[in-house]
């Protein structure tokens, strides 16, 4: 199934598929050395990051996330790509800095989608390839 969006950070990612409810704040709420997620109170606390496509709304928190971002792919532990609802600045800058594949807008709540499916990432096209089925109606 394509699931399409708008491409925010260029290149291709693939990996099972890893989905936030809840905003994330990469700026102590992931560590940059490991890629697990630390934030006290996250329903994804303890689950790691790297080479997962992250899915979750929104980021959260300080500027300087956007370097905490860069810093887990210089030490290879970064999401494979990452989706967002709606991108906003922290998250994007990041994202393009790191190198790492991200699209936003896709037009299916969060919900809908299940962690541990394969999933491929597309940011030049906006497009995310989903191997399974939408959970709900």
């Amino acid at each position: 199934m394509i699931i399409r969006g708008r491409g925010i950070s260029r290149g291709t990612g693939a990996g099972l598929l890893l989905v936030s409810p809840a905003p994330i704040s990469f700026l102590s709420g992931v560590d940059p050395k490991t890629g697990i997620i630390v934030e006290s109170g996250h329903p994804k606390k303890g689950a790691c990051i790297a080479g997962r496509v992250l899915a979750f709304p929104y980021g959260k928190g300080s500027t300087v996330g956007s370097y905490v971002l860069y810093a887990l792919s210089r030490n290879g532990h970064a999401p494979a790509a990452i989706v967002n609802l709606e991108a906003e600045a922290i998250i994007a800058t990041g994202a393009i800095i790191g190198e790492i594949p991200m699209i936003d807008r896709i037009g299916v709540p969060l919900d809908r989608l299940r962690d541990g499916i394969p999933v491929k990432v597309n940011g030049d096209t906006g497009e995310m390839e989903y191997e399974g089925f939408l959970t709900g109606a």
